[in-house]
């Protein structure tokens, strides 16, 4: 059996507010990262789905593949806004993630006791039996992810400190 959890950090300097919007608010999760927005329904089983954008799908057709509309989903198991998010969550745009298991996906948002305005931001994700879905979250060359959780988390802080991530 092989269990895969990874946690990643980040220190964000913003109110914890303003960091749960970063994550839950569709105008604002598909302006960083890989720039596909997501929606959620913030009650205990609630939807999660996040949507392929337009540069997905131009690479797809390119690589003749087809991309999903929905590229994750999963459901709400607890929202303590701004403090706690915990859902699951399954990779739905690649045949071998769409093949695994529910993961478990925690971000949780503390403020600092010792950098006033500033907050950490942990995202925990739990990958039993995932493999595939465990090295595109962990940004594994080997799978083509790109940088995963790491790069996904520096774009949030540069978009939340700065008003501008990579992708602009």
């Amino acid at each position: 059996m092989t269990t895969t959890t990874q946690v990643h950090r980040i220190w964000i300097k913003a109110a914890p507010e303003r960091i749960w919007a970063a994550i839950v608010d569709p105008e604002f999760n598909g302006r960083y990262g890989y720039a596909a927005a997501a929606r959620y329904e913030l009650s205990q089983g609630g939807r999660f789905e996040q949507f392929a954008n337009d540069g997905m799908r131009a690479f797809a057709a390119q690589h003749d593949f087809a991309m999903p509309d929905v590229i994750a989903d999963g459901e709400v198991i607890e929202a303590d806004p701004p403090r706690l998010l915990r859902q699951t969550w399954k990779l739905r745009m690649d045949p071998g993630t769409a093949a695994e298991p529910y993961s478990i996906l925690t971000y949780s948002i503390e403020e600092s006791k010792t950098q006033p305005g500033t907050c950490k931001l942990t995202v925990t994700h739990e990958l039993p039996e995932s493999p595939k879905s465990a090295a595109m979250v962990a940004g594994s060359d080997e799978e083509g992810a790109g940088g995963g959780w790491a790069w996904i988390l520096s774009d949030l802080k540069s978009l939340v400190e700065t008003g501008s991530g990579f992708n602009g």
